[in-house]
This record gives C-alpha cells, structure tokens and sequence, in this order.
C-alpha cells in the first residue's frame, strides 16, 4: 500500500509539473500532493481544517506553544482555522518528503454523521482541535484511490463524493471521532467558537471588538477569551496580529507591496511598530524577509 501511495503520487507530478519539488494542486477537489527534495525551514502560515497526511519524511507544526511531529503514515488532524509554524524535517534526494493535504469538506461530514445509526458525541471542550493519528488500513486505501482519480478526470464527479464519505466515515469511527465530528455540529460549542475565529479572520485588519466575538460564541467577555486561548494556544489579540503579519508577508511577497503599504493594509497606523512585531515573529525585518522569501522556491509546508 504505501509504495503504491507513492507511486501514485510521484506520477502525478512528473506527468502535470514542471517542477521537482512543490505543492502541487489536483483536479480532485480539495486535494493537493507535495514533493520536497530538501528540509524546509519553519514557515509561519494558516491552518484550515485539513487533514495533512506523511507519505514519505517528517514534518512538524508549533501551535501556540503545543508542538505535533509526525512522520510516514501519519496525519496531522485539523478542525479549525489556526495560525501555525510548520516545516519539513525529513527530507532528501533520495528519500523526497512525499505528502498529500485533503481539506475537510463539511457538508458530506455533516451527512455522513446525519446518516450514521450512532454518531460519535463531541468531547471535551474544544481544546484540542489539533492531533496527530495514524493513517494506515481503510484510510490509506481510501487515499489511494482519491489520489488515483487523477488518472481519470471524467471519474472525478462521480467517484469523489464516495470516497470522501468514505473518508469521513472512517474517521467518524476512529480514535478521534469525537473531535472531528464537531465540526459537523453548527450548534455546538466548538462550532460557534470556529465562527467567532472566521469573523475575526476575516476583519483582521480592524480593531478587536471582545464584546461582539463573545456574542457570536454565545459566552461571557472573560469566558471567550479563555476558551480561546485553549483553542487556538494565543490570546484574539495575537491571533489577529498573527494574521495581520502573514497577511503583510504575502502582500510584500506577492504582490511586491512596500513595508509602509504593507503595514497600513492590514491595520497598523505606526511603520515602527509594525517592523518591530514582523521582526519578532519572523526573525527579521519585513523589508529583508520579503527580498529572501522571493529568491526562496514556492515549497509549502503545509
């Protein structure tokens, strides 16, 4: 099975890239394939409720101050929107990190649950949110045959919504059932603490407003912020400024943006303090990363 996994995997690429190392995109929706032939270098980003699965090497993600290595055959579980660090520890010439990403897609989550004779119970609080399982047995089957779509794109439309029902059934009855199926539960805690993180996502650039958060999670001002940094391992505050720094970094990156432009664009009204808070959370001031980061091939650790 995994050298099947693959093998699968390298055919992709070499017959859709140009590029040796990448992550690379697949007609099958919501699933990408990676390739690196060398370690990368901790890279701040976005984590989407995904399922990123180790064919081949090691990787390793910091949330907040939680810390997940996994390797061949295992996956790192993700249920909501998270900052990270991620990066690649094992990889070589001869022995490339070989991975592949599937985003969680809710709606067949949610039917799938809805169709289940006794679906798992949401545990705990939401603090866990991240985890790291083995990927082997039916999963692993399942995967293949997704990546294996790819072979045959008049398949895609038919088979792709099988296999993800697969997919999220499996995991529905696995060891970690109870996380994932809170992210089929519009009401329940997790739920609402995940549209509260979306809202804040998504008005990043302007000012923190705890009041309105905590209402969207149906919580108390003090209660939000708590059950937020058991979420997400940081305060709304850091969160946002994470999401401001990535937001900058990119719009440098990609779109050649200047650091004043950069800065104003995402909220800070001070250049200073912006340099001083991108200094510290990438190790370098923006003007410097950004000309690095250009020169750097587009490999993702994600």
């Amino acid at each position: 099975m995994l050298d099947t996994l693959k093998q699968a995997i390298h055919t992709f690429i070499d017959r859709t890239a140009s590029e040796a190392d990448g992550r690379f995109e697949t007609p099958v929706p919501a699933l990408s394939v990676s390739r690196v032939t060398h370690p990368v270098m901790p890279n701040h980003m976005i984590y989407r409720p995904t399922i990123c699965v180790v064919v081949q090497g090691a990787k390793e993600i910091m949330v907040g101050d939680r810390d997940f290595q996994y390797g061949e055959m295992q996956s790192l579980i993700v249920t909501f929107e998270v900052p990270a660090v991620g990066q690649i520890t094992k990889a070589s010439k001869q022995e490339p990190y070989i991975g592949l990403n599937i985003d969680f897609d809710v709606t067949i989550l949610r039917e799938v649950m809805e169709a289940m004779e006794q679906p798992p119970r949401p545990v705990g609080d939401g603090a866990a949110g991240v985890f790291v399982q083995d990927f082997d047995g039916v999963l692993a089957d399942c995967v293949l045959r997704l990546v294996r779509l790819t072979e045959t794109p008049r398949a895609i439309p038919v088979l792709y919504p099988a296999i993800m029902r697969e997919i999220c059934y499996w995991l529905l009855t696995g060891p970690n059932a109870g996380e994932v199926s809170k992210l089929a539960l519009p009401g329940s805690h997790a739920r609402r603490m995940t549209d509260a993180i979306h809202l804040l996502r998504e008005n990043f650039a302007a000012p923190v407003r705890i009041e309105q958060l905590a209402s969207i999670a149906r919580m108390s001002p003090s209660s939000f912020h708590q059950h937020f940094k058991q979420m997400t391992a940081m305060t709304p505050l850091q969160y946002q400024k994470n999401l401001r720094l990535l937001e900058a970094r990119r719009l440098m990156v990609s779109d050649g943006a200047s650091v004043a432009t950069a800065a104003y664009q995402v909220g800070y009204e001070s250049a200073s303090q912006f340099s001083r808070e991108y200094s510290r959370m990438f190790g370098t001031p923006p003007n410097r990363d950004a000309m690095d980061r250009k020169e750097l091939p587009m490999v993702t650790a994600a």
